[in-house]
């Protein structure tokens, strides 16, 4: 009868064990609410959810982070849209912000995007500070683009409205530093170590599109 009693007694604390060694990410501590946040861009299609990554070319811990969110990146279904948008917090950000936007219009972002953090962080070809159009532009022209052209782009209208787009969103997102995901504009993931990020939204993600069904 002892026996028994110890086993139903084992039985009714497995849920609250279960809950005790649960790992679901908890607002406040993994994820900020977005007071009034909105999307960077209106989702279209089958897309259910936005993920963006607010990042700087500039920043060491975006270059360490570039190769698992890339890969993470490759894995997410067409309901899930995934956009970059360069942080413009002013000072050396903003050429390398100008730059991921001439990139992007004259279409060699995709190709360049990596290599621009390895000049930084790795070969040093690119500095971090100081950096003038011109020099920015004859880096990106190993992927095809005239530097005159694309030095022209960094300083275009396009590029102005949508670095002006970026900033608005940095600061509506509250965002201090990067990188930063933020899912659907309503949640900014706050935990720092990679993995844990990657598993924050992952859940956010899943949250979003149960409730788009």
């Amino acid at each position: 009868m002892k026996l028994r009693l110890f086993a139903l007694a084992l039985l009714a604390l497995l849920p609250l064990t279960a809950c005790a060694s649960s790992n679901a990410p908890v607002e406040g501590e993994d994820y900020d609410v977005i007071a009034g946040g909105q999307p960077f861009a209106p989702l279209t299609g089958q897309q259910k959810v936005e993920v963006v990554e607010v990042f700087g070319y500039v920043c060491i811990h975006c270059a360490h982070f570039e190769p698992q969110f890339e890969a993470w990146q490759k894995r997410q279904p067409a309901s899930v849209r995934v956009t970059s948008v360069p942080a413009a917090f002013g000072g050396y950000w903003i050429p390398y912000a100008k730059a991921f936007y001439a990139a992007q219009q004259l279409g060699v972002l995709k190709q360049s995007h990596a290599a621009v953090f390895k000049a930084l962080h790795d070969s040093h070809e690119l500095p971090i500070q100081n950096a003038s159009d011109q020099e920015i532009a004859g880096f990106y022209a190993r992927f095809g683009p005239d530097p005159d052209k694309f030095a022209a782009a960094m300083e275009s209208p396009q590029v102005a409205a949508q670095l002006d787009k970026a900033r608005a969103f940095g600061m509506a997102s509250g965002i201090r530093g990067t990188p930063t995901l933020v899912i659907n504009g309503k949640y900014r993931i706050t935990t720092v170590d990679p993995d844990d990020v990657l598993k924050v939204a992952d859940f956010l993600i899943k949250r979003e599109l149960a409730a788009a069904k």
